[in-house]
């Protein structure tokens, strides 16, 4: 045999050879693997969901048919857990749908039915491999527990900054008759202590003197306090007294006279009727005073006031304020790691 006739005979060998190995890669890459078939029903108002692996390379060949030709709401194909590949809706059929698998991974196939009856329907779930290499790519799904770490915000009530008000209780003048008054020289009014009460003050003045003291302090209190009286409301020298044990008032020692108890109701009854033994919290024979008071600082009480001239009746300024401080709460958010166990699909490949 000539050389030339020995090398032709090598050269249609190898194209033999190539042409075989190229149609078999051709029907290779072109022969569906089936992955799932089958009926089903699926209930009115019910989905039905089924996971599948795939390969990288993969072309998947899905097929649906409702067998009695009825819509089924949605048809979904979605690379898990959320990436949407293919969906279709109001459909009664869908043949030889293909779907190009870039990414190797777990993918749903999820069917809903939103009619009151059931659906009688038929899929069919292929593969067509990339390579020899991925023929026998185990496509089933199993399930494991693993760990989930979650990182939660507990929240806890805590003390915020508590709201502070001034509550004006009393603001009167009031008559209180001379000695020899038939009616009597003793008169009585009674006020209540605000919820929340920490601390409150009083102005006692009689005649225009007393009255004059409390105007004369309210205008010390504006030039001092300035700007700082507009934004609290209410904010006078009762306020001031209360609040910081500041006093704006000037003592008169010339003057009518007042005599005066802070009471309860029990002792008021006592004082009225001339009775010799009661308790006070507070008492003082004078022109005018003023204090700050830490107890009591809740309920009900009452002011007695008697005047001691035979002949002629005084006029009393009676000026009390409250401070109330009411707690505020907020909600703190504290971070908190919490570890739970959850169930997660898985490939063997």
């Amino acid at each position: 045999m000539s050389i030339k006739r020995k090398k032709y005979r090598n050269i249609k060998l190898f194209i033999l050879l190539f042409l075989f190995s190229a149609n078999s890669i051709i029907t290779f890459s072109q022969t569906p693997v089936t992955v799932y078939e089958s009926t089903l029903k699926i209930a009115g108002h019910k989905e039905e969901t089924y996971l599948f692996g795939l390969a990288k390379g993969d072309k998947l060949v899905f097929n649906f048919e409702e067998v009695d030709g009825k819509e089924l709401k949605e048809v979904k194909i979605i690379e898990y857990p959320s990436a949407p590949k293919f969906t279709d809706y109001k459909t009664s059929k869908i043949a030889g749908q293909i779907i190009p698998i870039n990414k190797t991974g777990i993918y749903q196939f999820r069917l809903s039915n939103s009619a009151l009856g059931g659906r009688v329907c038929k899929i069919k779930i292929q593969r067509i491999p990339a390579s020899p290499q991925t023929a026998n790519f185990n496509t089933s799904v199993y399930w494991k527990m693993v760990n989930d770490t979650i990182y939660e915000g507990e929240k806890e009530a805590v003390k915020g900054k508590p709201d502070t008000s001034i509550v004006n209780i009393t603001d009167q003048i009031t008559k209180v008759h001379a000695a020899m008054n038939k009616t009597g020289n003793i008169t009585s009014f009674n006020f209540i202590l605000p919820y929340n009460t920490v601390a409150w003050s009083y102005y006692i003045g009689v005649n225009q003197e007393g009255m004059k003291v409390f105007s004369d302090a309210e205008k010390r209190v504006t030039q001092t306090a300035g700007a700082f009286v507009s934004h609290i409301p209410g904010y006078g020298p009762l306020a001031a007294l209360a609040l910081y044990g500041i006093s704006y008032f000037k003592p008169l020692e010339a003057g009518e006279n007042v005599e005066y108890w802070f009471v309860d109701e029990h002792n008021c009854m006592a004082i009225r009727k001339g009775e010799k033994k009661y308790a006070y919290y507070k008492k003082g024979n004078v022109v005018n005073d003023f204090s700050r008071m830490t107890r009591p600082l809740k309920g009900q009480y009452f002011l007695c006031l008697k005047n001691d001239n035979y002949l002629f009746g005084i006029e009393v300024t009676v000026k009390i304020t409250a401070i109330c401080v009411t707690p505020k709460w907020d909600t703190k958010s504290t971070p908190v790691i919490k570890i739970q166990q959850k169930r997660v699909p898985y490939l063997t490949n």
